[in-house]
């Protein structure tokens, strides 16, 4: 499904989130679902509404800058978690299990405008004066919501870099458009952009099938997300030196880039009922599915890797036939990068990840 250009870009720089949700899922942790972040876009746009900014929020994209995970140090890792109140009759009270994390994030969210069909367009370049009202007012909006779970805290100052929210035009031109997403991205530098990847998931599904034919999707998921060591022989066929045999992930190869397991996303587990017919629903006015996560392969892959604003958006779509509601993600892999390539400077991108645990 292909998604109109975004007419323009507003940016939410360096965002603190304190004790964000750590558990996408039931199966992932680590990083809020994309879902929460949809979820905020549209929970904004409704916020914005109220008070007056004529915006449209479409897409979302997320920079990970910095992230502290709230759990213990060492091989086996556990939450750390609140101490609930005694129960009235001085019992320890049950504890609910949740996750939390800190982040440091950048969302980009393109935008359109929302006007009268007589009205002169205020979304335009030029129009300063207007775009960083609108963009302050998102500030002040987005202040006292919630991000993933999360409170947001007030922006620290960095040299050289914009920490309030801003707005900007993307140009008709493709050539201009790809000119001005170069000098966006680098202020979105240290850091990680997460993008979707069905194709590694389809590929490992591909390759797992040729020795179990009767492999599903589960399966290729639950063997991508894991590490498979064996021994492996030497590039050039010739005998192991010393007998020493060296151990790895034939699919992860240096260079391969940083793939994790996420959830994109919801799957139906029945019909839809109508509003009002299922006891305490969250909203009596709307109807309500049952569902269940749906997952798929991510990569956190540098902003300056990315070529256009596309590939760091994602959409949400919904398919009522299929129950499916998922969100999916505008990044193509560049067939012409040769894997040498990304393996040279692997241990570059690598060393940033270590700095920012």
């Amino acid at each position: 499904m292909s998604h109109p250009s975004p007419q323009a870009v507003l940016v939410l720089p360096r965002l603190r989130i304190q004790n964000a949700n750590a558990i996408g899922s039931p199966l992932t942790h680590g990083f809020p679902s994309i879902t929460a972040f949809t979820g905020l876009m549209w929970a904004l746009e409704r916020r914005l509404a109220q008070a007056g900014v004529p915006l449209r929020l479409h897409g979302t994209g997320v920079v990970c800058h910095r992230y502290q995970e709230q759990v213990t140090e060492g091989y086996v890792r556990s939450f750390n978690l609140t101490r609930n109140p005694v129960d009235k009759d001085g019992s320890t009270a049950a504890i609910v299990e949740e996750g939390r994390m800190h982040l440091e994030i950048t969302l980009v969210l393109s935008v359109s405008e929302k006007k009268a069909p007589s009205a002169a367009p205020a979304l335009v370049q030029g129009n300063e004066t207007q775009l960083a009202a609108w963009a302050h007012a998102v500030g002040e909006t987005l202040a006292g919501m919630r991000v993933a779970g999360g409170s947001v805290l007030p922006s620290r100052p960095v040299p050289g870099k914009r920490v309030r929210p801003w707005i900007g035009i993307v140009p008709d031109e493709p050539q201009e458009a790809s000119r001005l997403f170069r000098l966006w991205r680098r202020q979105w530098l240290p850091g990680f952009a997460l993008v979707g990847r069905d194709d590694l998931l389809a590929a490992r599904l591909e390759h797992l099938r040729t020795s179990r034919p009767h492999a599903g999707v589960l399966d290729a998921w639950l063997h991508a997300v894991r590490f498979n060591h064996q021994p492996l022989p030497c590039k050039d066929g010739a005998p192991v030196p010393d007998g020493k045999i060296e151990w790895g992930d034939p699919l992860r190869p240096k260079g391969s880039g940083w793939v994790v397991p996420i959830p994109v996303g919801y799957a139906a587990l029945g019909d839809l009922h109508a509003a009002g017919c299922v006891r305490n629903a969250r909203d009596a006015e709307a109807p309500v599915r049952f569902v269940e996560s749906v997952y798929s392969l991510g990569q956190w892959i540098s902003p300056h890797r990315l070529n256009s604003l596309q590939q760091l958006l994602w959409h949400a779509e919904t398919d009522e036939t299929l129950g499916l509601y998922r969100c999916r993600s505008g990044y193509r892999p560049d067939p012409s990068v040769d894997t040498e390539e990304r393996a040279a400077d692997a241990s570059a991108e690598w060393d940033d990840a270590d700095a920012f645990a």
